[in-house]
């Protein structure tokens, strides 16, 4: 069985849109793409090697979209990305000339995936599919890159949807700029109980 594992970069109030710069994702007229720039540092660099380690990519339409017009030629920055399959979830899209590239169409094509051998499954952006995972119990993990500023408008990771789930923390690191880069792991139901107790 693969691990579905969720990787991105959000603010304190859950905006993750358009990280990487201001022409990445300007829809719904958001105005602060490429809001991690100014916290990028060699700390952040060397966590993000880790995240970028080789691994089956699953994305949504749009972060397909961008991913494709921008890492087939950019390879060299992430080793590999072309050489992966990368599971398109989409229902408008049928083909694509990036190589590797398999498109889902439904929920039961995801945990079909999910239940197959092969290398773990990794999202970058992809905030619906990822609700949409979260809703369905699915995601196994979560690499958060906190960063320490509140945008108010944006796509944001999480919605009112999602299944309750218990994580654990299994390592963090806090970067010089402020960025908490933590990796938290499902641990089952969530337990309740009384305060002092």
């Amino acid at each position: 069985m693969r691990k579905i594992i969720v990787l991105s970069f959000i603010t304190l109030d859950g905006v993750m849109q358009a990280p990487g710069g201001p022409e990445e994702d300007p829809s719904g007229g958001f105005k602060y793409g490429g809001w991690t720039a100014p916290y990028n540092d060699e700390v952040s660099g060397n966590v993000m090697q880790k995240q970028m380690e080789r691994a089956d990519l699953l994305l949504g339409r749009k972060t397909y979209e961008i991913f494709a017009g921008y890492w087939p030629e950019h390879a060299d920055h992430w080793p590999g990305v072309n050489e992966v399959t990368k599971y398109v979830f989409s229902n408008t899209m049928q083909s694509a000339d990036w190589e590797n590239t398999v498109f889902l169409t439904n929920v039961a094509d995801i945990e079909k995936l999910k239940n197959s051998e092969g290398a773990d499954l990794k999202i970058w952006g992809s905030s619906k599919l990822v609700q949409l995972l979260l809703k369905h119990g699915l995601v196994d993990e979560f690499w958060l890159n906190i960063h320490p500023i509140t945008l108010g408008k944006g796509k944001k990771l999480f919605d009112d949807s999602a299944v309750p789930a218990a994580f654990t923390l299994v390592e963090s690191t806090a970067t010089p700029g402020g960025v908490i880069m933590a990796n938290f792991k499902k641990a089952g139901e969530v337990k309740t109980g009384t305060v002092g107790e």
